[in-house]
């Protein structure tokens, strides 16, 4: 139809059609299941969904949902169609989110067999394909091994918890969060010259977010071990412990709200400013 269009453009144009078709079936999905997902069809799903196994089995509940979910995941051929599924559950409480923690894990390793499977099929550059495909596969093997079988080590999920908060606090906040692309970037574009750069730069900021995390776990269990000034983090700059100054600025740049009721705002005023006052803020170091 339109010939003097080059590949770019019309490339572009598509990313823009598909993203737009991509929003709106999200949000078709997420308001049908509301629709369906209400009473005691909810419950009865919720309470079989996120049963654990009798007595000491209940340890092993978790692997079945690692089971379950690269299964399902070798059956659709796609992990984003998987998760994309079940995030909506997990949003109007349905999935817990301690139990979609090993679905998605293990959808990871479902897709891998994708990728073998396409190199099975290239006649020509076997052992290279064999190669990428099984670094796919013990990449995302290693990461299961070191976040999930010690509970200790499960700390994606308080991050996650942490993050939705924030996000449903400051909506402003899933925006400006570019961990996904600008943490990886950071330390590819490090990792380049040497890894004695890698290590200088993130060291330190890696050892103060240590620090940081040993505070928090005294100021909320052993807080008298602490000196007095420390024991809050009210002696911190407000934009260094609270995302409130960049919560009003975002509102006089972008005109963005909260998305919440004049009644709720009314009643939680007080309680809110409580809580900042006593450094008990969600959003805070």
């Amino acid at each position: 139809m339109y010939s003097t269009l080059n590949d770019k453009a019309i490339g572009a144009i598509m990313l823009v059609i598909s993203l737009t078709i991509l929003c709106l079936s999200l949000v078709a999905i997420v308001k049908l299941l509301h629709s369906l997902l209400q009473g005691p069809i909810a419950l009865i799903i919720k309470k079989f969904i996120n049963a654990d196994f009798p007595g000491p089995l209940g340890y092993l509940t978790g692997y079945l949902a690692i089971i379950i979910g690269a299964g399902l995941t070798i059956i659709v051929q796609s992990s984003s169609i998987f998760t994309s599924t079940l995030t909506p559950l997990v949003g109007i409480g349905v999935i817990e989110l301690d139990r979609m923690y090993p679905l998605t894990l293990w959808s990871n390793i479902g897709i891998t067999t994708t990728a073998i499977h396409s190199a099975l099929a290239n006649t020509d550059g076997l052992r290279n394909a064999l190669q990428a495909a099984f670094c796919h596969l013990f990449f995302n093997i290693t990461g299961i091994l070191l976040f999930y079988p010690i509970p200790y080590l499960r700390f994606p999920i308080p991050l996650a918890k942490f993050l939705g908060n924030c996000t449903a606090e400051y909506r402003w906040f899933a925006i400006v969060f570019l961990m996904f692309f600008l943490f990886p970037a950071l330390v590819f574009a490090l990792s380049i010259p040497g890894w004695y750069v890698l290590l200088g730069v993130l060291g330190p900021v890696c050892l103060l977010f240590i620090i940081i995390d040993v505070i928090k776990c005294l100021q909320a269990k052993r807080p008298q071990s602490l000196p007095r000034k420390i024991q809050d983090w009210m002696f911190l700059p407000q934009p260094l412990r609270s995302l409130e100054p960049y919560d009003r600025a975002m509102q006089k740049v972008f005109f963005c709200k909260r998305f919440q009721t004049d009644s709720t705002e009314k009643t939680d005023t007080g309680a809110t400013s409580d809580r900042h006052a006593n450094g008990e803020s969600s959003t805070r170091l």
